[in-house]
């Protein structure tokens, strides 16, 4: 920083244009993440790795940040008709809690980890409820949801949402 100021006063620009510099480049190059944030740095491309919580220092269009909240997210299902195995159509919806675990992972290993996961858990509810019998629906809701998190859980641990 010293010797991007001198740089700047050997230019004659002075303390002004010192002044105008910082107040251009400093906003781009700082960010401040929360405790529950991290930020996924690019730098022309190259994945530099995560970064924070706290003060961030990028080098203005050089460096790029992915900003990865790590905090319990919910996505609501949407109804699906479904057609149980001893063939009784059911409507059931759902409430999905993920979380991201490895930053890196979710941002460079799927192209968008939120829509990925509701996808996957919608066939996976279709799927797993359509080989059960009616009454397994109701009378052993645990046991499928079990089945239906590790089998969420194995598909989606390539990009370290658990």
């Amino acid at each position: 920083m010293e010797q991007l100021v001198q740089a700047i006063m050997k230019l004659g620009l002075g303390v002004v244009g010192v002044m105008i510099v910082a107040a251009f480049i400093l906003p781009q190059a700082l960010r401040i993440l929360r405790e529950y944030e991290r930020g996924v740095i690019f730098r022309l491309g190259r994945l530099l790795g995560a970064k924070g919580p706290g003060l961030i220092f990028l080098i203005p269009m050089v460096d790029r940040m992915v900003k990865m909240d790590l905090r319990v997210v919910t996505i609501d299902v949407s109804k699906q008709e479904i057609m149980t195995r001893d063939n009784v159509p059911a409507t059931v919806d759902a409430v999905v809690y993920f979380r991201v675990v490895d930053p890196i992972a979710a941002v460079v290993k799927v192209e968008d980890f939120w829509k990925a996961t509701s996808l996957i858990a919608q066939t996976t509810l279709r799927s797993v409820l359509g080989q059960a019998p009616l009454d397994d629906l109701l009378s052993q809701r645990d046991v499928i949801n079990q089945k239906l998190q590790e089998i969420i859980d194995r598909q989606t641990e390539p990009w370290a949402s658990k």
